[in-house]
């Protein structure tokens, strides 16, 4: 144990010694693993950091929710609008038939979507939320948070009273200093209570849909206002959750065999809906990210190789340097393990060096993109030890040809030198 200490030591002094020695010529040998490491864990840590926030806005999804649609999910809709533009929304008719004949189903809500309107309460008014209709199941199923307040009753629902839920923001601009629970608001030119408010959906900007800015009321109340079947100014979703126990695949299965009755489409024609849910966008996420993680790793890659070469002729340069100390070493019993193992734990420690600066780089340029983006940047622990086992690796591959022409050599031919 106490050689092994030794060595290690020894090394450690030799690779700060070069440092000292040749700092302009470490400095450049070690750029390249610097930079290699900066671009493999920068884009890694980037592009982690994007993920966990798109599946964290996604989640609100719901892992075990369907959700009937127009286009699927995982097809661009830009290449591919018109081939799904002349489907039928989903509709209350398709609702339903899904709560009447479903069996492998828990619940399904409807929900309607309509913008740019103002919601006024005394001198505070804010422009441009959005109403959110939704039938009585809607809170279950994608697990809303009341923070104050409390939700619709069943029977406020069915008979479309005058109630609102209010988003956080939206709530909080309207009453900034008082308790709006219970308070009129002026909305559609109607007088609308405020019987609850949102927890907040935080600073995530990914978000599949901010609840921070929306006005929420039932289905029925929502179709007084609005007309509900104008498809230019008002979104539909139609959500379905799996009983506890059901695949979703089994459940996708009755469930396009529900509406193919409700809409009669024949036994040859092909289904005129999607059937979404959140694993779809998860693949299609994954194979960007894996395209984006790949790039980085190619680039890194480069300059890492650039690096070896430049540290292991720095070992070179070392070993010729010390080629009568390594004779003196042979000459008094040194093995040879021992030389090979000095050397290859400078040229390691010489690439951990490069590969802590990169990293160093790293966090501090994570931190300063994240002053600048909606959203948080971080570099994980994972990441931190990819780098420095790539940072070991590379200096295994840069010190292995130097150390064994350390070790290799005639202890007389070496003092002689």
């Amino acid at each position: 144990m106490s050689l092994a200490f030794k060595i290690f030591w020894e090394s450690l002094l030799q690779a700060l010694g070069s440092l000292r020695s040749n700092k302009l010529r470490t400095f450049l040998s070690l750029l390249g693993i610097t930079i290699g490491i900066f671009c493999i864990i920068a884009v890694k840590s980037a592009v982690d950091s994007l993920q966990a926030n798109i599946v964290e806005g996604f989640n609100e999804l719901g892992s075990d929710v369907i959700y009937l649609d127009k286009m699927p999910w995982n097809e661009d809709p830009g290449q591919n609008y018109w081939k799904y533009a002349k489907r039928p929304d989903p509709s209350m008719e398709d609702y339903k038939a899904i709560k009447n004949k479903s069996k492998l189903a828990e619940d399904a809500s409807y929900t309607v979507f309509t913008g740019g309107r103002t919601i006024k309460h005394m001198s505070s008014s804010v422009s441009n939320a959005f109403i959110m209709g939704s039938t009585f199941e809607y809170a279950s199923i994608q697990n809303m948070k009341i923070a104050r307040g409390r939700y619709l009753t069943s029977h406020e629902n069915e008979t479309g009273a005058n109630k609102v839920i209010l988003g956080y923001k939206v709530y909080n601009e309207l009453f900034p200093s008082i308790d709006g629970i219970g308070r009129e608001v002026k909305l559609f030119g109607q007088d609308f209570q405020v019987i609850g408010s949102l927890e907040s959906e935080g600073d995530n900007a990914f978000n599949f849909i901010n609840f921070d800015d929306v006005i929420w009321m039932g289905f029925n109340t929502v179709k007084k206002y609005v007309n509900t079947k104008d498809e230019s100014n008002v979104g539909r979703m139609l959500n379905i959750k799996a009983a506890k126990g059901v695949e979703m695949e089994e459940l996708k299965g009755e469930i396009a065999t529900i509406i193919r009755s409700e809409r009669r489409l024949r036994p040859l024609e092909k289904d005129n809906f999607s059937l979404n849910e959140l694993s779809l966008l998860s693949q299609v996420l994954d194979s960007v990210f894996k395209v984006l993680n790949l790039a980085g790793f190619i680039i890194g890659i480069f300059a890492l190789v650039v690096g070896m070469f430049s540290v292991a002729n720095i070992m070179f340069v070392s070993v010729k340097e010390r080629t009568s100390i390594i004779g003196i070493k042979k000459a008094i019993g040194a093995k040879r393990l021992v030389i090979l193992t000095e050397f290859l734990i400078e040229a390691v420690i010489l690439c951990l060096i490069g590969g802590a600066i990169g990293l160093l780089l790293v966090f501090v340029a994570l931190k300063v993109i994240s002053l600048a983006i909606p959203f948080a940047m971080s570099m994980s622990l994972m990441n931190m030890v990819i780098g420095v086992i790539a940072s070991v690796g590379v200096g295994i591959v840069a010190g292995i040809l130097p150390a064994l022409k350390a070790s290799g050599m005639d202890p007389v031919e070496a003092i002689r030198s």
